[in-house]
């Protein structure tokens, strides 16, 4: 053993040495690599589990492609929900409604106004006067909270309820 040891010098056994720790680095730094391939490997798996095998490109395509599809149902909704809205200012959404006896002979309130306003305050006053003999109804046009008709006490109440409505 000793001659073989002779026979190298000591420059060889260093260059030895050094490379015989360069492999051993290199070893470590492979199985470290690998681990990380692996991981990466499995999240890819998973990423990709539920579609076969389609590769990533192919995945992103198809994501795009239904993001676009959701988008342009997105923006029909918003664009139907717009429609309803500026439709919906027109529709009633204010009412009041008082009840009083038009005659003091008549009990139990049985005459009534009633404002049916939308959200500009345009609508309709409805009054039903009750008497013994006969019930009359009503209607006076109503634009932006007023009326070109002379309103009474009640269908002025009545408006008033539905304007704070």
């Amino acid at each position: 053993m000793e001659s073989l040891l002779s026979y190298f010098s000591a420059e060889v056994l260093l260059v030895f040495a050094v490379n015989l720790l360069l492999i051993v680095l290199l070893l470590i730094l492979n199985i470290s690599n690998r681990k990380k391939i692996k991981k990466l490997y499995d999240k890819y798996s998973r990423f990709t589990n539920d579609f076969g095998d389609v590769n990533i490109e192919q995945l992103l395509e198809k994501c795009i492609d239904e993001l676009k599809v959701v988008s342009g149902k997105s923006k029909s909704i918003e664009n139907h929900i717009n429609n309803v809205e500026r439709n919906l200012i027109q529709c009633v959404q204010k009412v009041g409604v008082v009840r009083y006896n038009a005659f003091e002979d008549v009990g139990s309130d049985l005459s009534f106004s009633v404002a049916l306003l939308n959200g500009n305050n345009d609508g309709i006053v409805l009054s039903s006067i009750y008497s013994r003999d006969n019930s009359i109804v009503y209607a006076k046009p109503i634009t932006a909270g007023k009326s070109k008709y002379t309103l009474s006490a009640e269908e002025l109440q009545a408006l008033e309820i539905a304007r704070k409505n």
